[in-house]
């Protein structure tokens, strides 16, 4: 529907729900500043909650108690410790999956954010760092949590929110008034708070000719220049965002160093490093070697996802490289695997229905047929026959 429509629509309703003049052109000057934006007109509460299907006191408990609405666990960070995720329950995950698709996607991040964006790969952060006198990196410290609810309110009054709605989502998307890692909308609005910073830092690198891209918390520089007045700039333009230069992973490579981009040499040909490449080699013989429980149980390995953390590395050496044969035998293992393991939860869950079940017969034909479903595969039908 475009404005013209909508606002035919809106004020036929308007009037027979008996709305002043002034409130009808007040409505319709709030929702053509949304339109312009290509984003649903959300007037408050009521209004969101009839577009995202959840009543309006689940939102309001979301948004004032978040604590009771995400689970806490934590992952190996890439080099040593670990890293807190917060993951919203399924419910507050499914508002903010509609809030990221039907909102933030609309509104467009700096050219030189190459992390986050749909159809784009990590390659295109690799391609412009290739073959240069230098490269310098810098990582941002703790860049979720320093990134305030105040400044993701800030994203949602531009795309034209009013006041309380904005303040409303914004509470949707934060958690103890920070974005929390592991919430589907805190990458994406990242993106959208670090615009502004990403266009004075690349205006910066535009005068003094230096290739400038940030995947992520990893700000990646390349070419010749002058590292200490660049690192001045980039340290003056993100404390205005609180946000600081984690000292300890600053690099500075020259051509006779391995220069690495977010993990990937690309001195030459664009190639993970060598040791994180070894570490999946070493994984994969012992696995194919000894299998892969009694590997983890030998190698004392606890990761609930160890499985999954093996087959996220394997596609991240291909993503780089799609065509390695050796990585791509190592990902066809690794998702035999997995699919053994789904297939063996699915039985440890289901097993004593079937033989339920069987033992008990057929009373409905919905049961009968439910039975034919799951029947379909050998495995289960021999212990449903042998009971």
């Amino acid at each position: 529907m475009d404005f013209a429509h909508y606002k035919y629509a809106f004020i036929k309703e308007a009037h027979t729900k008996g709305y002043s003049l002034t409130n009808i052109q007040r409505c319709l000057d709030y929702a053509e500043v949304l339109f312009s934006h290509q984003v649903p007109v959300i007037y408050n509460i009521e209004h969101l909650s009839g577009l995202v299907g959840y009543k309006k006191e689940y939102l309001k408990k979301a948004s004032l108690f978040p604590n009771y609405f995400y689970r806490d666990f934590e992952i190996p960070k890439k080099n040593s410790g670990q890293r807190l995720i917060s993951e919203p329950l399924p419910s507050l995950k499914e508002i903010q999956i509609w809030i990221l698709r039907n909102l933030l996607y609309k509104a467009p991040v700096s050219a030189f954010a190459k992390a986050y964006k749909p159809s784009v790969t990590l390659l295109e952060n690799l391609r412009f760092h290739k073959k240069q006198p230098k490269v310098f990196t810098l990582d941002l410290e703790n860049f979720f949590p320093s990134l305030s609810v105040k400044a993701v309110e800030n994203e949602f009054l531009k795309l034209g929110y009013s006041k309380i709605v904005s303040k409303l989502l914004s509470k949707l998307c934060t958690r103890n008034g920070t974005l929390p890692q592991g919430a589907p909308t805190s990458p994406y609005l990242s993106n959208l708070i670090f615009k502004e910073a990403d266009t004075a830092i690349a205006g910066y690198c535009k005068d003094y000719k230096i290739r400038y891209t940030r995947y992520a918390d990893d700000m990646s520089f390349s070419g010749d220049f002058n590292e200490n007045e660049l690192l001045q700039k980039v340290t003056k333009t993100i404390e205005k965002l609180n946000l600081h230069i984690n000292t300890k992973k600053t690099k500075l490579m020259t051509p006779n160093m391995r220069q690495t981009v977010t993990g990937v040499v690309v001195n030459e040909k664009p190639q993970v490093v060598f040791h994180k490449r070894n570490e999946l080699r070493q994984a994969l013989y012992y696995i194919k070697k000894f299998g892969f429980e009694d590997h983890r149980k030998y190698k004392n390995i606890d990761q609930k996802k160890y499985l999954e953390n093996l087959l996220g590395k394997t596609n991240f050496v291909l993503q780089i490289n799609p065509k390695d044969a050796e990585f791509i035998k190592y990902k066809a293992v690794l998702i035999d695997l997995k699919n053994k393991q789904n297939f063996q939860a699915l039985e440890d869950e289901l097993l004593p229905i079937y033989k339920n079940i069987c033992r008990h017969g057929f009373e409905t034909a919905s049961s009968w047929r439910f039975f034919l479903f799951i029947t379909s595969t050998n495995k289960i039908s021999y212990y449903c026959f042998n009971i």
